[in-house]
């Protein structure tokens, strides 16, 4: 199968070392297509590809849900598509990655008890969508991901976002902006999922690059990109596999946007943007009575996160990188003590966030290098999942290769995460 026309489209999305690997992705994925649809398709064709990607969070862990302020940036996993429409009101996934086929129809996209997984989020997306007055409509896709799931990469969200923008693209021209399709991901989760999740996953992953969000306004979120090359600064990236997953962690999830709000009712607020930090620390022997002193520490989180997210920004804007990475590293101790998203409560044998931010600690400590500072911090939701670590280039390697043998996974637990400036989008053949 003939995709030289998407040759520039791949190396601009996944890196020239990676455009080759991922080009046979597409074929892989195109062939999948028409082995399962060819007999029930009128007029087989090359079918249409999507990506949306990844995202890994640079800035305001836990802040999103309370009208708070994020730096976030999608990244070079993805989960991708070939799609076509098939003239039904059936919606048709072939899921290569979990083997899995499943049917929505989009005339019936009401809740069910006790249903669950992909079909409960893609019913959810279209429910939203033709409550906003969009169409939706029947296709056929395969689909694959190379995100890991349940690490805090968002792979949930990359999917939504892949789902919003085939119906955006096959159906509606387009025009859907992206904050509406984020919407409808964060509708599916809180109302499909009974999760109680923010708009910083989808709206990171359909809007690509460096981003700034601020949620003061959740209809119309703020998003600005940040003019910032991380492959200029002599660093990599790295998200570290903790092994364990956050699937069944739900309720703690939803605990700390629960409190954080709980401490915000105090004051009359729905939200913590709505209340300052003087108002807070003046009011604390109340509020800690009112809410608790969890929930006051992480209030008191949110609103040092928000301003550690203006100085994160400041620093790149500025292109002082030393600076940056001296705040992500507040941040990171942030989460330790006042928002407690480290360690799974009431768990003693398993702690995998704490395991591998120490052994990276130790890993930073015994290095010392005074021009080139090493950090980690916890990364995305917490209490399991994965972390992220920004280490000198000079010592990448060694450090990649200590936590492989610490970790002894059956497979590659380490990744070294490149930023793309691309969002969930349909690729574009170029002639």
């Amino acid at each position: 199968m003939d995709l030289s026309a998407y040759t520039k489209l791949f190396t601009e999305l996944y890196g020239k070392d990676n455009a080759a690997d991922n080009s046979k992705r597409y074929e892989l994925l195109a062939a999948e297509y028409g082995k399962v649809f060819s007999n029930t398709e009128k007029n087989p064709e090359l079918p249409r590809f999507f990506s949306s990607p990844g995202r890994t969070e640079i800035g305001g862990n836990h802040t999103d849900h309370n009208l708070g302020k994020v730096l976030a940036a999608s990244i070079q996993l993805d989960c991708i598509a070939a799609a076509l429409p098939n003239d039904t009101e059936k919606i048709v996934i072939h899921d290569i990655s979990f083997n899995e086929d499943y049917t929505i129809d989009t005339e019936d996209t009401l809740p069910q008890a006790g249903e669950k997984g992909s079909p409960a989020l893609i019913k959810g997306i279209c429910e939203y969508l033709k409550r906003s007055g969009w169409k939706v409509s029947g296709f056929n896709a395969c689909i694959s991901s190379n995100i890991p799931t349940g690490a805090g990469l968002s792979s949930s969200a990359a999917f939504e976002m892949l789902l919003g923008t085939i119906i955006n693209c096959l159906f509606n021209n387009a025009k859907i902006p992206v904050c509406r399709l984020a919407e409808a991901g964060q509708f599916a989760e809180n109302h499909y999922w009974n999760k109680a999740s923010g708009l910083l996953d989808q709206n990171a992953c359909g809007t690509g690059g460096l981003i700034s969000i601020d949620f003061k306004n959740p209809k119309q979120p703020e998003v600005e990109p940040v003019p910032f090359d991380f492959e200029k600064q002599n660093y990599s990236l790295f998200i570290i596999d903790t092994l364990s997953s956050h699937e069944n962690l739900s309720e703690e999830y939803s605990a700390i946007p629960g409190e954080m709000k709980k401490a915000a009712a105090y004051f009359g607020k729905n939200a913590l943007r709505e209340v300052s930090e003087e108002l807070l620390i003046k009011n604390a022997a109340s509020v800690r009575k009112h809410a608790g002193d969890r929930a006051f520490l992480r209030a008191l989180h949110f609103f040092e996160e928000n301003k550690r997210v203006d100085e994160e920004k400041k620093a790149l804007e500025a292109g002082n990188f030393q600076e940056f990475l001296s705040v992500v590293e507040k941040s990171g101790s942030s989460s330790w003590r006042l928002l407690q998203n480290v360690c799974i409560p009431g768990s003693t044998e398993s702690q995998p966030m704490a395991f591998c931010l120490a052994l990276t600690e130790y890993f930073i400590n015994a290095r010392t290098d005074k021009a080139y500072k090493a950090v980690c911090r916890i990364h995305g939701g917490g209490f399991a999942g994965v972390i992220q670590a920004f280490i000198p280039n000079r010592y990448a390697d060694e450090y990649e290769a200590f936590m492989k043998d610490a970790l002894k996974a059956d497979y590659n637990p380490v990744y070294r995460i490149k930023i793309r400036s691309y969002g969930a989008i349909e690729l574009k053949p170029v002639n």
